[in-house]
């Protein structure tokens, strides 16, 4: 069945590196993949211009769209993959919302930081907005100038205090391009569970038993940041998986987009699942 993947752009180097990961990672499979430009701008600035003006930015978004969509056909490394573009003027998370309906998509893949970000910011605020906002399709973020790996590892961290259902489709999705292993990381020690953990954790286990995984209990030896960037490190992790629930790491993260206020810094792609 082919798979519909959502590329929001803003025309930047940063988002074409996101396009390129995208049809390295379906090399495999067959794909379309929508590049979405919004050109939403705030009325006080709509207000000081033209019509003609507004209509010209249009016309040059659609031609650049164009040509991206050429660039992909040229680069396209498979004859299953085609391409289709949108230009849209409303807000970039409406216009996802109603696209991820329209074109039944499965996956939004996007890139960490849009041309001028700060270096201090981990995510532009596009991204972030995206991640808070969509809650029915799962955000696959690449970082700046990150070169496609196979996936051969998948680090899923987990604190065993909720049973999983469908949340854990995108994830099994994932390592089924490339029967990768899992890696599920628990920052505590396993004597430290409650009963009702250890029931999550069961069901885990009976949810995954057709996988190649594996259970890692992680000393907290320091922020949980730091905890799961070393282990990314050391293992050489390809892709990190994190659920985005109420009160979780990754609900922290994207509060507090500031490198310098936390200690996770994003060096390979990962998938926010929305719960």
């Amino acid at each position: 069945m082919s798979k519909n993947i959502l590329l929001p752009t803003d025309f930047s180097d940063n988002a074409w590196s996101a396009a390129v990961y995208a049809m390295k990672l379906y090399k495999n499979e067959e794909c379309t993949f929508h590049f979405l430009h919004s050109s939403k701008m705030k009325v006080s600035a709509m207000s000081s211009m033209s019509n003609k003006l507004i209509r010209v930015m249009a016309e040059n978004a659609e031609r650049d769209l164009a040509e991206l969509k050429s660039l992909a056909e040229k680069n396209k490394i498979n004859e299953n993959h085609s391409f289709k573009v949108i230009s849209n003027a409303n807000d970039l998370e409406h216009a996802i919302e109603v696209i991820i309906l329209k074109e039944k998509i499965d996956l939004i893949i996007i890139g960490t930081r849009g041309a001028g970000m700060a270096k201090e910011i981990i995510f532009g605020s596009n991204t972030v907005n995206i991640i808070k906002q969509i809650k029915n399709c799962p955000v696959l973020v690449i970082p700046k100038d990150y070169e496609f790996e196979t996936l051969e590892q998948i680090v899923f961290p987990t604190d065993f205090n909720r049973a999983y259902g469908d949340e854990l489709i995108p994830l099994k999705q994932l390592t089924n391009l490339y029967n990768s292993k899992i890696r599920i990381i628990h920052i505590n020690n396993e004597d430290n569970i409650s009963a009702t953990q250890k029931q999550n954790l069961a069901l885990l286990r009976t949810d995954l038993e057709h996988y190649d995984y594996n259970f890692h209990w992680l000393t907290d030896y320091d922020t949980k940041e730091k905890v799961i960037t070393d282990f990314i490190k050391e293992l050489k992790i390809n892709i990190l998986v994190m659920i985005n629930y109420k009160h979780s790491f990754m609900e922290n993260i994207i509060k507090e987009p500031i490198i310098k206020n936390i200690g996770f810094h994003p060096t390979i792609p990962f998938l926010v699942i929305p719960h």
